[in-house]
């Protein structure tokens, strides 16, 4: 895996730079488009630009290479997902706590019209 997925010499430093720290940040940021009802299309900008502070994290710190397209498609995506779903599991748990006559939760990232 190492060469396709991550650069580093450890496995390790991949785990807690992007999916530790990228993946709190992703999240977090996730969970605050939500919070302030902004699209899906803006919460993917926003992880491409943190897809470059990652990287750049990986090369101040174990001196990864900066740009590399490779190593930002494989942060980018890590990040991405755990993005997407900090939106989903904020935007459900909004609206079944402020349109609960209309929404029950069905699952920690879904929702249903009440019958």
């Amino acid at each position: 895996m190492q060469g396709i997925i991550y650069e580093e010499a450890s496995i390790w430093q991949f785990f807690f730079v992007t999916c530790l720290l990228g993946g709190w940040a992703a999240w977090m940021t996730g969970r605050a488009c939500a919070q302030t009802w902004r699209t899906r299309p803006m919460l993917f900008l926003y992880i491409l630009g943190l897809g470059l502070g990652v990287r750049f994290i990986h090369h101040a710190l174990f001196e990864g290479t900066m740009f590399t397209l490779q190593y930002y498609i494989v942060d980018t995506v890590v990040l991405m997902v755990l993005a997407f779903l900090g939106y989903q599991y904020t935007r459900t748990n909004q609206m079944v706590t402020q349109y609960s006559w209309l929404y029950e939760k069905v699952s920690p990232l879904s929702w249903k019209p009440k019958a």
